[in-house]
């Protein structure tokens, strides 16, 4: 269920028909389960799976941890579990919208894309 609220919050429904959308995931157990391919593959993604033993794969995962770390968990209310995860949709809501990020030439992931897809219609239409 997580996986589908994931999908469709961050890409919607209109989105995932239109796009060959990839579900990343690590080599743990329940990522490679047979259930979580079929439900992945279900709602049009292609699971896949970070190569073993990967320094590029494993320094992306960690450069985000470390990033939501510090700009985001170190602010936030820290006293049970219940706040914590009431906290979470704000902040990957902000992360994904505002924040910049220097890889992305300052823009948050959402300014990059709308970007993207503006400059793919201006060249699709000359």
């Amino acid at each position: 269920m997580m996986m589908i609220e994931a999908v469709e919050a961050r890409f919607g429904q209109a989105s995932i028909e239109s796009a060959k959308l990839e579900f990343l995931s690590d080599n743990g157990g329940a990522y490679r389960a047979h259930e979580t391919h079929a439900l992945a593959r279900a709602m049009g993604l292609e699971p896949i799976h970070t190569p073993v033993c990967s320094p590029q794969s494993n320094g992306m995962a960690e450069s985000f941890v470390n990033t939501f770390k510090r700009d985001y968990v170190n602010a936030m209310d820290r006293s049970n579990a219940e706040v914590v995860l009431a906290q979470l949709p704000d902040a990957f809501t902000h992360f994904n919208e505002v924040h910049p990020h220097s890889s992305l030439k300052w823009k948050s992931p959402r300014m990059f894309r709308r970007e993207l897809a503006r400059r793919a219609q201006e060249n699709d239409a000359n």
